[in-house]
């Protein structure tokens, strides 16, 4: 049994077994079909051998020589012609499918995204919305979520399992995917394009919403955050010493996510739950959480510094 599940995924909202979503249900009738082929390869071939090893098994007092086939041309045409005939059903819906992938188009009413990937994490701008974030994604329910999808530093592949689709994520050049979630939930995101130690965690939330809610999230993205006790005040300071240049995007040779609604995330560098004692471990020693991470480490503060920092962060929403 365990030997079975090793393949299988723990993490809720990622399987591509359970799709909510167009795309993802297609997929998963491509894979019911290729595994159907496959088991019946299997069931031919697993029933053929036992028979072998039990009709010519060696005997006490008998020596069973099976009957040699080699050169035998109906035999070597009925093993050539039978995989090409499989290969043959699961081609023609296979290219089909990736036929209908390409025909889902946005609609006049749908969302768009630009996603960015960067080492080792996701960047998603709203531009007919004006806002922007980082790590997790929200979307409307019921409604087509049009990405348009760059990179910029090294080769990843942008996958949401649950929904369906992956994307290469190539530098200079611009890809585009359409999905959509017929269910509110959460959903996993992965990278899926091996680009370095990271990699591994370079994981993503997609937070499917109704549209009612969506348009609340909308809402209070867009609401300026306000700064309201002294301790938050000294936070502000010395985020602005210490990490205005890259979350400000105005290093232009290390850029870190937006942090505008960082309170309002449930996770801290897209896999730690999001709690105090987590984002003072983030800060301090980011590659230790996740390796080959570009920030630098803030471990100089003084404890009642961090404090600060730390309550300003938790409270941008």
């Amino acid at each position: 049994m365990s030997l079975a599940l090793t393949g299988c995924s723990g993490v809720d909202g990622f399987s591509v077994l359970k799709p909510k979503g167009t795309s993802g249900e297609m997929s998963l009738d491509m894979i019911k079909l290729a595994l159907f082929i496959m088991l019946g390869v299997f069931a031919v071939v697993i029933t053929i051998y036992i028979y072998v090893l039990i009709r010519y098994r060696k005997r006490k007092g008998k020596d069973v020589m099976p009957e040699q086939v080699h050169g035998n041309n109906v035999l070597e045409i009925i093993w050539t012609a039978i995989p090409i005939i499989l290969l043959t059903i699961l081609a023609i819906p296979t290219v089909k499918y990736t036929f209908n992938m390409s025909e889902i188009k946005a609609s006049e009413d749908s969302i768009t995204v630009k996603v960015t990937g960067y080492q080792y994490w996701w960047e998603f701008q709203y531009p007919d919305l004006g806002i922007k974030t980082a790590q997790e994604l929200h979307i409307p329910v019921g409604k087509k979520v049009n990405f348009i999808i760059e990179g910029k530093d090294v080769l990843h592949s942008f996958w949401i399992p649950a929904l369906g689709g992956k994307v290469d994520v190539v530098p200079g050049r611009t890809n585009t995917l359409v999905l959509d979630a017929k269910k509110p939930g959460v959903y996993q995101g992965k990278c899926a394009e091996l680009c370095g130690a990271g990699h591994a965690l370079m994981d993503f939330k997609v937070i499917a919403q109704e549209e009612s809610d969506f348009n609340k999230w909308v809402a209070q993205m867009k609401q300026p955050s306000t700064v309201q006790t002294a301790q938050q005040k000294q936070g502000e300071a010395l985020f602005n010493q210490n990490c205005l240049g890259c979350h400000a995007g105005t290093n232009k040779n290390i850029k870190g996510p937006d942090l505008t609604k960082f309170g309002t995330r449930s996770t801290i560098a897209g896999i730690l739950p999001h709690d105090e004692e987590n984002l003072k471990k983030w800060l301090k020693d980011p590659t230790a959480v996740k390796p080959g991470a570009r920030m630098p480490k803030i471990d100089y503060l003084e404890p009642q510094e961090m404090e600060a920092l730390v309550e300003y962060l938790m409270s941008r929403k």
